[in-house]
């Protein structure tokens, strides 16, 4: 079993909603944000939301 990447969406969606200010375009700074602002106990889910919140937040400031 396997982690759904619309729970990794939902998580990250939802975090970017309430706590924009918290995120930068840097992966390591969003790794120890997510861990402060949640209590997501497993690494792996941890990293793949902060990567996506990662892309997310680089993707906007492209435009």
């Amino acid at each position: 079993m396997g982690i759904k990447p619309s729970y990794i969406k939902s998580i990250g969606t939802g975090l970017l909603e309430k706590h924009e200010t918290y995120f930068s375009n840097d992966y390591d700074d969003n790794k120890h944000a997510v861990s402060n602002l949640t209590t997501i106990e497993s690494k792996d889910v941890r990293n793949r939301v902060a990567g996506y919140i990662t892309r997310k937040v680089n993707t906007r400031r492209r435009r």
